[in-house]
């Protein structure tokens, strides 16, 4: 018959194992985590604010949030290129709709869909006004 203190010590044994598997050396740091790339909307590299805005609005509404995450910020970086006097390319845009899409990329993150597509829709508007 085995012993309790036995028993007990082999099961430390089995269940320390994978942990102790896994452990790193004494100093070593773990690897960095890097989070995978969003999926990108089926538009070409040359596609206007507006596209990308559209193709957000779409994929919000299928459920595909991370590909209305990527749309969302292609379009706003396209809305951000833009050429400014030397000394002040640290100044912030005042686009409305650079603003918007903030706001509902803001939203998307804090899970608000609703929120998210009408800051969309009003981004579309704002992208179509001269």
């Amino acid at each position: 018959m085995i012993s309790l203190p036995f028993r007990a010590s082999m099961l430390f044994v089995l269940l320390a194992t994978p942990a102790l598997a896994q452990s790193l050396p004494f100093g070593a740091e773990p690897p960095p985590v890097i989070a995978p790339a969003l999926p990108a909307p089926a538009l070409s590299e040359d596609a206007s604010p507006t596209d990308f805005l559209r193709a957000a609005e779409s994929a919000l509404a299928a459920g595909r949030t991370g590909e209305a995450q990527e749309s969302m910020e292609m379009a706003q970086t396209r809305l951000l290129d833009r050429s400014v006097p030397l000394g002040q390319t640290g100044v912030q845009s005042d686009q409305p709709a650079v603003k918007l899409i903030s706001q509902g990329l803001r939203a998307l993150a804090a899970g608000d869909r609703m929120t998210c597509l009408r800051m969309l829709q009003a981004a579309i508007q704002a992208a179509n006004m001269p």
